[in-house]
């Protein structure tokens, strides 16, 4: 990293008190100052009968064109909504009955979830290990989905070989970039779908997700939940039809947890101000610092999941840190809020 990098990262780091060593980011990230300023004065603004949601929208089209600077894809290709569940349940409703979807297996159930739940519709689900997941692809292949970064131990899917193997078997690609999105690059504009939960590793509240696309795979997609924020004219569709969608991804825009967004744009500014590359290099060093310490072989992943002796949990929440307990593995999560103090601190409670 150079040194305009580790000054940004150094800038960024200012906007952040938290009162633990918190490694669990996987979970929820941590509220930078400029968004909680934000958020308390809409919350005012509400508590005062100030708030009008139309003067919501430009916040809103900002964050929109913020994530397609991230992620390298035309705004009009980015839908909004609350959960990534909806925008995976609306891929899963465009799937022809008889479909066949292949996932990791112990991917996170959001991903899984509404294929599964489309089995009278005869989609059927194919869990297999997510190395192996690429090679799998085949011609009784209709979708892959999975997770760009796996949240229950951080493993990094290997993204060009399955862009690679579902172009060779005319398959189509979904990934779920909630836990990479904000510090690992993806080649998003190559992706037909991805979907995004910004709570973590965006650090926006919770109540806010994208879906990107590639223009021909969005056509094939509609509105699970056609409502009047998707409409051409969204303020002068509130009542009754006819049913105008805009154009592009907005057609499949959800009405928007307000409060989100208005955090979301805050927390996008810092991402895109640090830069994705930077917070790569400095979450996987420190992934892979805690690695080494556990004698594990470096990953190059911000998440890291290892068996705990008897105890060591327990040890380390009395210590001040916070981690996650996941497939009965302990799970730390290292973003640009941390440094080698938290990695060193997390080691040395773990060996009491």
């Amino acid at each position: 990293m150079d040194e305009a990098g580790r000054a940004r990262l150094r800038a960024a780091q200012q906007e952040f008190a938290a009162e633990n060593t918190y490694l669990n980011t996987a979970t929820h990230g941590l509220t930078p100052r400029r968004a909680l300023r934000a958020l308390e004065q809409h919350t005012r603004d509400v508590a005062a009968g100030r708030f009008q949601p139309g003067g919501a929208d430009a916040g809103i089209e900002r964050a929109r064109s913020a994530y397609a600077r991230l992620t390298g894809v035309p705004a009009s290709h980015v839908a909004i909504g609350s959960h990534a569940s909806q925008f995976v349940g609306t891929v899963a409703a465009s799937l022809a009955p008889g479909a066949r979807v292949l996932t990791a297996a112990d991917e996170f159930s959001s991903v899984v979830h509404p294929f599964m739940a489309r089995a009278d519709a005869g989609i059927s689900v194919r869990e297999v290990p997510l190395a192996d997941l690429a090679s799998r692809v085949g011609p009784d292949t209709d979708l892959v989905a999975v997770s760009a970064v796996q949240s229950a131990d951080g493993a990094i899917a290997p993204v060009e070989d399955l862009i690679a193997a579902c172009a060779d078997h005319g398959a189509r690609l979904l990934l779920d970039t909630t836990q990479a999105a904000g510090w690992l690059p993806l080649p998003v504009d190559r992706v037909d779908y991805t979907v995004c939960a910004t709570y973590k590793w965006l650090l926006g509240p919770r109540g806010s997700a994208l879906l990107t696309g590639t223009e021909e795979a969005l056509a094939k997609l509609s509105p699970l939940a056609a409502n009047w924020y998707g409409a051409h004219e969204p303020w002068k569709s509130l009542y009754g039809g006819p049913l105008r969608l805009a154009e592009g991804a907005r057609r499949l825009d959800l009405a928007p947890v307000w409060g989100a967004w208005v955090g979301l744009e805050e927390t996008l500014s810092l991402v895109e101000e640090v830069g994705v590359e930077v917070i790569r290099e400095h979450n996987a060093a420190l992934g892979d610092r805690f690695r080494e310490a556990v004698d594990m072989e470096p990953a190059g992943s911000a998440i890291v999941s290892v068996p705990v002796p008897e105890g060591a949990v327990e040890r380390v929440a009395e210590a001040g840190i916070v981690t996650a307990a996941r497939n009965g593995r302990m799970r730390a999560a290292f973003h640009l809020y941390n440094d080698e103090s938290d990695v060193d601190r997390l080691v040395k409670a773990l060996k009491g």
